[in-house]
């Protein structure tokens, strides 16, 4: 099931309106039980780094807008450090000083839970956002708010990336991870005594594998832009997209609109467009841009493929995930398989309802000896089509993207 938040395509840059995603809670909760269905425990992830104000510590009411990861303070910083600068932005704006909180655990505080904070194993509690809780951990019950039954186990999650992690089952070597939605990335399991020293690791679900890789700016949010600027629909985007072949006729996006992340880490970019000609329609430009989310993920792997690290498949999930024609150019870009999910779009969901059954012992929790337990999300195997035409612009996008972070250090 899904809901949309109300009025999010008017928000500012970087900003987001917890009233929004309450409502949204509270209309996804009342379908639920429209359904029949029995509601054992709730689990609820979100966006890593989003900032909750609050007013008063420990509370869940809030003091204004919330600061997402897209907003510009904290750029460059850890996880830690980017949450403490949004709390420093928010309390600045406020005039006062404000409490913070992560945006699952404000959601879960206002249905009934503790002062806590939930983290996936391995990461950094934020000073002041709560007492520090695992994923899988029961926080609390509900008090009977949004409808939900009162007394109904409320269960810590954590961010977006690692629920789709768990859910596309990255607990293999040699697995690979995009989450999709509006950012993405790639992320890629590897034995822990095995990963390179010079790459930081996360705790995958399965105990004695990690997971190496980062975040990309450029994805989902691409094709909205291009909806937005050429009036026609993502549907219509997608189908016109599929008509195009692969390098579309020699155009070009370096796709980075709000700066980039992996493997650059240089938020003063900007998008760019090469290739243009008379004959350059909406179609073109397009695929062009389906196909540069597929590039940046390429650029990450190919960092990790420096240092050692090796990728036989990826599991795509998020939005984007819904469009085989995207998920098959990823899998042709990269050269590699892609694994699509039933419910790309839900796959962080199905995280959280892993970690729900887990507080429940229906199964077992993060840090497990293998993934036999869990009822993982069902996938369709898309095999790569490589071609030159993905590999000479796969060239120019690195090129056209270091001759760009140059000009900005004044060196051309």
């Amino acid at each position: 099931m899904y809901e949309p938040f109300a009025g999010a395509g008017s928000w500012p840059q970087g900003r987001a309106d917890p009233a929004a995603w309450l409502d949204g809670l509270g209309r996804l909760l009342a379908r639920v039980n429209e359904s029949g269905l029995e509601i054992a425990a709730v689990g609820v992830g979100g966006q890593s780094p989003t900032t909750v104000p609050l007013d008063g510590h420990g509370g869940s009411i809030t003091a204004g807008m919330a600061a997402t990861c897209r907003h510009p303070a904290g750029n460059g910083l850890d996880r830690t450090g980017h949450h403490l600068a949004q709390l420093e932005f928010l309390s600045h704006e406020a005039a006062r000083p404000l409490a913070g909180a992560q945006i699952w655990d404000w959601a879960l505080r206002c249905l009934g839970a503790g002062d806590v904070q939930g983290l996936w194993p391995g990461e950094e509690a934020i000073a002041g956002y709560g007492e520090r809780v695992e994923v899988a951990t029961i926080i609390g019950h509900s008090d009977g708010s949004l409808g939900l039954a009162t007394g109904t186990p409320l269960v810590s999650a954590s961010n977006d990336a690692y629920m789709s992690f768990w859910a596309g089952g990255l607990g293999t070597p040699r697995r690979g991870h995009d989450p999709g939605g509006r950012t993405g990335g790639l992320g890629v399991a590897v034995e822990a005594t095995q990963r390179p020293a010079e790459l930081p690791g996360y705790f995958s679900p399965v105990a004695g594998v990690e997971v190496v890789g980062g975040p990309t700016n450029g994805h989902g949010q691409l094709l909205e832009w291009w909806s937005t600027v050429s009036g026609r629909s993502i549907e219509e985007l997608l189908t016109l997209a599929e008509g195009v072949g692969p390098g579309a006729g020699g155009l070009l996006v370096l796709p980075y609109h709000d700066g980039e992340r992996a493997p650059r880490w240089e938020s003063r970019l900007r998008g760019e467009i090469h290739g243009l000609t008379f004959d350059t329609g909406v179609a073109e430009i397009a695929r062009a841009v389906l196909e540069a989310a597929g590039y940046g993920l390429r650029h990450v792997h190919e960092e990790l493929r420096r240092a050692g690290v090796e990728m036989d498949v990826m599991c795509c999930g998020g939005s984007p995930a819904r469009s085989r024609l995207w998920c098959s150019i990823k899998a042709s870009v990269l050269e590699v398989a892609v694994d699509m999910p039933e419910q790309p779009e839900q796959l962080s969901a199905h995280g959280c309802a892993l970690a729900a059954g887990a507080a429940l012992e229906w199964w077992d929790g993060v840090g497990a000896a293998c993934m036999d337990s869990w009822p993982l999300a069902e996938m369709t195997r898309i095999e790569p089509v490589p071609a030159e035409a993905y590999r000479a612009n796969y060239e120019r996008f690195v090129a056209l993207g270091d001759a760009a972070v140059a000009r900005l250090d004044g060196l051309v």
